[in-house]
């Protein structure tokens, strides 16, 4: 009999044991990604990334994943949502435009949400609702305000998470492409199906950003700014930095609509802040070519040192990365740089980070552009720490490279101040787009205007430093790539700036082009005084080699009334940036490894250098408009109020003086102090009744102004009532 229990008990230890292993774990990973800019700035990415496994499986109990956005996510059933607070604008020009970082985290100022759910189409905009005031008292915001549909808009077909693959521009002239869709209307992929109507976007432009929205973004880390790298979070550091954007990103394929989509499952949670930061506040003087690189370090950057991990992260790592255009001007100074073509190991998988062959190398044996000995010190820069691993990008065009730190877990003893220091000038230029946007007014007065779109081409020397991924045939894949570019238009303008479709202009180099010739798509909702903003979406197909394209379209402007008006009406309202998209123009990065130092073991995977393998479409945001609208006199009310005021206490204190005075009792008391002296009142009446023989003239006076109070008060009365 005790036999028979040992052997039951045995076999459901075992059972549990192989459940144990089959049921997949939390994860967290914390990441730091650092990038010497041209201009002598460095950029600074935060990627902290959750991974939670399917809820039907793991519980509604996790040990690492935040609570609060569990439960958001749960109860708005969420399915995709990255809600961004950003303070300054990323300058395109300087800092490039390209690369997946660039296309994931540079945000328009002030908060950007927009999501998508699970729910009918008749509850998105109630569940929007919830979710914003959930959101606003969550991260001490106010996102309450997109609550209202004045300020949220409906995308149609811009903000899909696989936008940039599905919409692919196909090989085929314009005349044709015009045959195959009809115009103003577009094929919906199967997935956009299920998601037609149930996008929600708001923006708020004027929202300030400050240490109220990081303080709760740092509290759903597991170990918050006590340890890791959120450690290195210095607020001041933050906040006095060019530009900053702190992102929150969500993706659950918990629900039935997406469950077992591909080899997604689960919930991710990605929480990121990127900044830009000036390591010396006094410029340099000098030429600018002449002028030798700031050199920083971590300590510098930040005030802080890095004494260790998350200990409940599964990886954590810090990256350094040259970007192509730096590593040609390094090839070219000559510090032992080679570009080469890298070829697969045949039985290898592209998922994961794998071994490459140079293609262009006579032995086998050459297998990298430069050894970590070289980078770590030469006679132009300096990497201070200790790096664990080289990393090359597998592009034809160009060889970007990323140096590994691995994080230990514990090293408080021992602080990794990871850090670039310069000993001679450089100078090179960003991975810019194909073109540069900028947005403006054009008109003047408060009655009417237009907004002008402005596309300038980009015909820079790293042109060929794209590694732009062009998927077409073959056969006509040169007068595409040649003569035609696909973008996409995404603005959002509030109800009093009224637009007129019609009134849509495009120009390219300063040539009118008829509205067909040009647009291939458009989808425009316009907006409803006091319920809805206008919304645009359109995709225009214009030739690569114009220099100027420009989008013309007018507008009035509405009258608020003096209750909708800010408190600083004065200076004008914001009106939310516009979103250019490039749907051809395809923006990934493929970091390859390389060598590792020996005993720090096999690289861990990434979730950084995942997120930017995937392909994605080019994106770029304009700049905030600034519209004066007819202000009414905000000191007339003030003036009214302070004059009626005074009426009515005049009017008042002389009744209640009248009416609370004892005649007969001042007559005896005048009688017996003597007659005093007629009053001008008195006197002009006893001149105007002595003609008709009356000799008593106080008690008519009195009398007479009492009536005169009253009509005052009836006249007064009556212009009120009428008012």
């Amino acid at each position: 009999m005790h036999v028979h229990h040992y052997v039951t008990l045995l076999l459901l230890a075992s059972a549990l044991a192989v459940a144990a292993q089959d049921t997949e774990e939390e994860e967290f990973s914390e990441e730091l990604l650092l990038r010497p800019l041209p201009d002598g700035n460095v950029l600074a990415h935060f990627h902290f990334a959750h991974q939670l496994p399917p809820t039907i499986q793991y519980g509604h109990h996790h040990v690492l994943f935040p609570k609060a956005i569990f439960q958001l996510v749960q109860k708005f059933r969420i399915q995709e949502m990255e809600l961004s607070f950003t303070q300054g604008r990323w300058n395109y020009n300087k800092w490039g435009g390209v690369d997946p970082l660039t296309r994931l985290h540079a945000k328009p100022a002030g908060v950007e949400l927009w999501a998508t759910f699970a729910v009918p189409d008749d509850q998105t905009d109630a569940t929007w609702g919830n979710l914003t005031h959930a959101l606003s008292g969550l991260f001490c915001a106010s996102l309450n305000f997109l609550e209202s549909t004045v300020m949220v808009a409906k995308p149609a077909h811009t903000f899909f998470s696989d936008y940039g693959m599905e919409r692919k521009t196909s090989a085929v002239s314009l005349d044709e492409s015009v045959k195959q869709e009809t115009k103003g209307e577009r094929k919906l992929k199967a997935g956009e199906f299920l998601r037609q109507g149930r996008v929600r976007y708001g923006a708020l432009p004027r929202e300030a950003v400050c240490t109220e929205n990081l303080t709760p973004w740092l509290k759903l880390l597991p170990c918050r700014d006590k340890a890791g790298l959120a450690a290195l979070l210095d607020r001041p550091t933050i906040y006095k930095g060019l530009y900053h954007s702190l992102r929150l990103y969500i993706r659950c394929y918990d629900f039935e609509e997406h469950r077992g989509v591909g080899n997604q499952k689960g919930t991710l949670l990605q929480q990121t802040l990127t900044l830009v930061i000036a390591p010396s506040e006094t410029p340099i003087p000098g030429d600018v070519k002449q002028r030798l690189q700031p050199s920083w370090s971590l300590s510098s950057l930040f005030g802080r040192h890095l004494t260790g991990r998350c200990l409940l992260a599964k990886s954590s790592a810090i990256f350094l990365e040259f970007e192509a255009p730096l590593v040609e001007k390094l090839e070219q100074s000559g510090i032992g740089i080679k570009r080469r073509n890298f070829c697969v190991l045949d039985g290898k998988s592209s998922s994961n980070e794998f071994d490459l062959l140079d293609c262009s190398a006579d032995v086998i044996k050459d297998t990298g552009p430069l050894s970590l000995s070289i980078l770590k010190e030469n006679d132009i820069f300096k990497v201070t720490g200790t790096p664990s691993s080289l990393s090359l990008e597998g592009a034809a065009s160009g060889n970007g490279v990323l140096v590994t730190f691995a994080i230990p877990k514990h090293g408080r003893h021992h602080s990794l101040n990871v850090g670039l220091t310069w000993k001679v000038p450089m100078t090179w230029s960003p991975v810019r787009g194909p073109f540069r946007a900028t947005r403006f007014l054009v008109g003047s007065g408060n009655a009417r205007g237009a907004i002008a779109l402005v596309l300038k081409s980009n015909h820079s020397p790293t042109g060929h430093l794209m590694g732009l991924q062009w998927k077409k045939s073959s056969e006509s894949e040169s007068l595409t790539r040649a003569d035609m570019i696909t973008v996409t238009l995404f603005q959002v303008v509030p109800w009093y700036i009224r637009l007129y479709f019609h009134t849509l202009q495009v120009l390219i180099d300063e040539q009118p082009k008829s509205f067909w010739e040009v647009v291939r798509w458009m989808q425009v909702v316009p907006s409803e005084d006091r319920k809805s903003p206008g919304v645009m979406e359109m995709e225009l197909i214009i030739p690569y080699n114009a220099s100027v394209i420009t989008i013309i379209t007018e507008f009035d402007k509405g009258f608020l009334r003096i209750d909708e008006h800010p408190p600083d009406a004065n200076r004008g309202f914001d009106l939310p940036s516009a979103l250019l998209g490039f749907p051809s123009e395809r923006s990934e990065r493929h970091y390859y490894h390389l060598g590792t130092v020996k005993g720090s073991g096999p690289a861990p995977v990434s979730a950084l250098l995942q997120e930017l393998q995937k392909t994605k479409a080019v994106q770029v945001y304009t700049e905030v408009l600034l519209v004066p609208l007819a202000t009414p006199d905000f000191s007339m009310p003030y003036n009214v109020i302070t004059l009626t005021c005074t009426v009515l206490a005049l009017y008042f204190g002389s009744l209640l003086n009248v009416l609370r005075r004892r005649i007969g009792e001042e007559e005896r008391l005048a009688s017996m102090a003597g007659d005093p002296a007629p009053s001008k009142l008195e006197r002009l009446l006893s001149r105007l009744l002595g003609r008709f023989g009356v000799t008593s003239t106080a008690k008519i006076a009195k009398v007479l102004k009492v009536v005169l109070v009253v009509a005052i008060g009836a006249t007064l009365n009556h212009y009120v009532s009428n008012s």
